[in-house]
């Protein structure tokens, strides 16, 4: 890719080289620390799609048919290229997406740990075999790649959302087209310029930017056999009905309301900062962001006045400085979007603990706002804000932070803060969350188990990573046999 500048179109990767998209529109790449441009980035069509679709279609065949042990080799190569441009993939992140710096190397070491697991393919896609079923009849099954898959990614995890699915699906034998946010197309150029330098076969990964009518191609193609997008609920259900309507295979991984409950008997000076972090780190720009805090009886004073020291105390400012607690948001229209909700809050009634809004000449910054006294009724304590604003409730049990936490349409992450195993068995075979942290406020799986979402923060049946990923990007094939004697 080389180093980009403010001058710089850039263009799709197909078959390994770079293609100019068709349509001549672009969007400008914004560094959210500053505002200024970074890249321009084409808004691809339908005929881009057309052209990688066709490409990675081509390919297929013969990277179905490259050994499993080679293409794990491959997997190897990826993984000690990746670490010998860790530092870099991790600045590329923090300057197109804003987040700090320690975050961003957080990220990419959860994208190293999904290439660590897609090594492991040779045992991962291993089948099953018995014998004698009946007289003279074994059977077998087999695990098949199902051809060109797509996945379409978020800004905020420009990084390790693309890999939660390159690697398992170009493991398993697939070959793939990926199209990245807009917003932060960097990141997976690095990864494509990675690949094939670690010897990935031209047509096996492909790149498309774009926006809406990108995403709609690549749903209904005929050629892509499955699609995985992670984004907003809105978009989710979309891309969910779309790519079902054109009898593919999807996976689509939608928004959040992550709560997470202090309990009475709580150790703050551990619960308030995990509470603090999982809502603002990343500038709460993330699936699994704590974004109402749920305060259990007596602890919601103290709670509250504890956050909202630490949120005053925090420092503000570009992510490259690791003394930057807070980092700004990644667009200018997310910043008036998170104010409104801010707004909005008060004027449903919340009490503005911290105002994070603030006048700034370039960036795109917002500190850590903390409204208090917010009800289950309100939009703020039900809707996705998806920025560093906290909302806190006071509820007088678990057995009520258990039913306000089921009544939210999401259901991705929660967690609960307590010194109490009672307390905490029940809240973890009670609620309605797939991930859930015991003390742990961001309960993000690691690359071997399902990044497993539940109600409305979820459609499909197989979720990203682990073998869920492994199943959603293989069919069975079971082979019965009888041998004449």
């Amino acid at each position: 890719m080389g180093s980009t500048t403010a001058a710089e179109l850039l263009e799709n990767l197909i078959g390994g080289q770079p293609v100019a998209a068709e349509t001549g529109e672009t969007l400008e790449v914004l560094d959210p620390a500053t505002g200024e441009a970074l890249a321009r980035v084409p808004l691809s069509g339908a005929a881009d799609v057309d052209r990688a679709a066709r490409v990675a279609h081509e390919a297929w065949p013969e990277w179905a048919d490259t050994p499993v042990p080679e293409r794990a080799r491959l997997m190897f190569r990826l993984q000690q290229l990746y670490e010998e441009h860790f530092e870099e993939l991790a600045e590329v992140c923090t300057r197109e997406n804003g987040k700090g710096i320690d975050e961003s190397r957080g990220e990419v070491r959860r994208g190293l740990e999904v290439i660590e697991f897609a090594a492991g393919m040779p045992t991962l896609l291993q089948g099953t075999a018995l014998e004698q079923v009946s007289r003279g009849i074994d059977t077998e099954l087999f695990r098949t790649p199902l051809g060109a898959v797509a996945a379409i990614t978020p800004f905020n995890f420009p990084v390790m959302v693309p890999l939660w699915t390159i690697p398992i699906a170009i493991a398993a034998g697939n070959t793939f087209v990926l199209k990245p946010s807009q917003r932060t197309p960097l990141s997976s150029l690095k990864l494509a310029e990675l690949l094939e330098e670690a010897g990935c076969p031209p047509g096996v990964f492909n790149v498309v930017h774009g926006a809406e009518e990108a995403v709609n191609a690549l749903c209904d193609h005929e050629l892509i056999r499955a699609v995985s997008f992670v984004g907003s609920a809105p978009v989710a259900r979309h891309v969910y009905a779309r790519c079902a309507t054109a009898g593919k295979r999807v996976q689509a991984l939608a928004g959040a309301k992550n709560h997470i409950v202090v309990m009475p008997d709580a150790d703050l000076d551990l619960a308030v900062p995990g509470l603090f972090s999982s809502a603002f780190a990343n500038a709460g720009q993330r699936c699994l962001a704590a974004s109402v805090g749920l305060a259990v009886g007596d602890v919601a004073d103290e709670l509250a006045e504890r956050l909202a020291q630490t949120a005053r105390e925090s420092k503000v400012g570009p992510g490259l400085d690791p003394e930057n607690a807070i980092t700004p948001v990644t667009t200018a229209e997310a910043r008036k979007r998170i104010g409104d909700y801010i707004e909005l809050g008060i004027e449903e009634g919340a009490r503005l603990l911290v105002d994070g809004r603030m006048d700034t000449d370039g960036g795109f910054f917002l500190g850590p706002t903390i409204l208090d006294d917010v009800r289950p009724e309100m939009r703020v304590a039900q809707e996705e804000i998806f920025g560093p604003v906290l909302s806190l409730e006071r509820v007088s049990s678990l057995h009520q932070a258990l039913e306000t936490i089921a009544r939210n349409e999401f259901g991705n992450a929660t967690a609960i803060f307590t010194r109490d195993g009672g307390a905490a068995r029940e809240f973890r075979r009670r609620v309605t969350a797939g991930m859930v942290g015991i003390n742990i406020p961001v309960p993000a799986p690691m690359a071997f188990l399902p990044f497993a979402g539940w109600k409305g923060s979820f459609f499909g049946d197989l979720h990203a990573t682990g073998m869920d990923g492994v199943r959603f990007f293989t069919e069975t094939k079971v082979v019965t046999t009888r041998w004449p004697a």
